[in-house]
């Protein structure tokens, strides 16, 4: 059984160039597909979140329009409320990379809030690039990798091949022309090389150890990729 570490964003909303807070928090479903895979396979996860705060859903992200239908909608919501890693989150401040086999970033608007310039998660990801164990990051949350840019504008992750949620569907959900900053501009700006799929179709893509995903319907093949590497 190998032991994951998810760290989560620990915001409830998103900071619009305006000013105004978007309600936000992760995405459901990038924390449900990847938990069925990784638990269904007898693989135990904690939830890591700055100052332990319990982790908020983005209810956009239950809504029967983006899932499906209400049936998928309900199962999604019904297996949020059986995550117990959820209700129990430890500090990602006091985290030892040590004690988890691989590390796995859900995303949602969140991360663009509060992981994008947490110093604690910049160690942890630079940590676990340098360890050579799995590091899974999908959607919204390689936002999170911004926050390891250091003097002289280098980050560890410049030159690696990653991919995470586009600007082209960042304007089709409408929020492109609102926000301060767009994460795959970003991203370039890090020396990343970033790979765009097709808007909302599954889009995974692996550099040496990184696994990043595009969007919500990557998250679970994301986990999948990932899955083999566990013990």
């Amino acid at each position: 059984m190998a032991k994951i570490l998810f760290v989560m964003t620990g915001a409830d909303h998103w900071t619009l160039a305006d000013g105004t807070e978007h309600p936000t928090g992760y995405w459901a479903e990038e924390f449900t597909a990847p938990h069925q895979v990784f638990t269904g396979a007898g693989h135990e996860i904690t939830v890591a979140t700055p100052g332990d705060v319990v982790p908020t859903v983005d209810r956009s992200s239950l809504a029967p329009e983006v899932n499906g239908g209400q049936e998928q909608a309900d199962r999604i919501a019904a297996a949020l409320e059986a995550a117990t890693e959820l209700k129990n989150p430890v500090e990602l401040e006091n985290v030892r990379l040590d004690e988890y086999d691989a590390v796995f970033y859900p995303g949602g608007h969140g991360p663009m809030e509060d992981l994008a310039v947490n110093d604690d998660s910049a160690r942890l990801l630079t940590d676990t690039l340098n360890s050579g164990k799995p590091l899974g990051v999908v959607c919204h949350a390689p936002a999170a990798l911004l926050a390891t840019e250091r003097g002289g504008g280098t980050s560890p992750f410049a030159g690696y091949r990653l991919t995470g949620f586009t600007n082209t569907e960042e304007s089709q959900v409408g929020l492109a022309d609102k926000a301060a900053w767009l994460l795959q501009d970003r991203l370039v700006a890090l020396g990343a090389e970033f790979s765009e799929g097709q808007p909302w179709a599954p889009n995974v893509v692996v550099d040496r150890n990184l696994y990043t995903g595009q969007n919500p319907a990557s998250s679970g093949p994301l986990a999948n990729e990932i899955l083999p590497l566990l013990k």
